[in-house]
């Protein structure tokens, strides 16, 4: 298998917390040179002064503060960093708004809100990069979803279920259609797992949600990354239109 020598350029979206910070993180951490994308422009320089990031020179990273559901702004930070660096070899559509709204309280305003971020976002960035990474003849496209899109609600939206289920189906459209450029892409399903957003959720339904999980714990952020790094690897060459469950056995196929 021939090993890329070069130093890759990973996009990260909603990379200010939680779980893109954690790729973002292992990313670093594995010589790649990271784009960190979110809206928050506050999270994003608490992450350019963070104790690992830090450590790092400009060489190795970027920050770009924008909405993921504004096509233009996308369009504009992919030739930003094509101009700046010369190449994209990942992206990863971590970039989410999630809401427990019940099914008759979803407003218009709100439905708009959820799916032009999660799911707009995913296709539009992917489709952002395709020029770069076909011309490099290679590519790692990874979708995170939830097992919100395979199971339905556990604590989430109906808005933002159907939102992570679409991104399932955009990951093997994608991944049909590029299969023979050399470019791979498939989806990441977490449930559960331990980051910032579990805050924002009551502490009885959080314990009972640990008990309905099969191995008794909540996953960790560092779990999902070390995912997200295989799938972005040479090793995972043969592997796309797959989605790959994180979730303690909750969610079992």
């Amino acid at each position: 298998m021939q090993k890329n020598t070069v130093s890759q350029v990973a996009i990260i979206t909603g990379a200010g917390q939680g779980l893109g910070l954690a790729i973002a993180e292992n990313f670093l951490l594995e010589g790649k040179r990271v784009v960190f994308v979110d809206v928050n422009e506050q999270l994003l320089n608490e992450v350019k002064t963070s104790e690992l990031v830090s450590q790092y020179a400009s060489s190795k990273t970027m920050f770009i503060a924008m909405d993921v559901s504004n096509v233009n702004a996308i369009k504009e930070s992919v030739q930003t960093i094509v101009e700046h660096w010369g190449r994209i070899d990942i992206l990863i559509n971590n970039a989410g708004v999630r809401k427990e709204t019940s099914v008759e309280d979803i407003t218009e305003e709100e439905w708009n809100l959820i799916l032009s971020v999660n799911l707009g976002g995913t296709f539009f960035y992917s489709q952002a990069v395709l020029d770069t990474m076909k011309r490099q003849k290679s590519g790692r496209i990874i979708n995170i979803s939830s097992f919100g899109g395979q199971a339905g609600p556990l604590s989430s939206g109906a808005h933002y279920c159907a939102s992570k289920a679409g991104q399932l189906v955009l990951t093997k459209s994608f991944a049909r259609s590029l299969a023979g450029q050399g470019i791979t892409v498939n989806a990441v399903a977490p449930a559960a797992i331990q980051t910032p957003e579990m805050d924002t959720i009551e502490p009885v339904k959080l314990e009972k949600m640990r008990e309905s999980i099969p191995v008794q714990r909540f996953g960790e952020a560092e779990e999902v990354a070390s995912m997200v790094s295989y799938l972005a690897s040479d090793a995972a060459g043969y592997i796309t239109g797959s989605t790959f469950d994180i979730n303690g056995g909750l969610f079992m196929r």
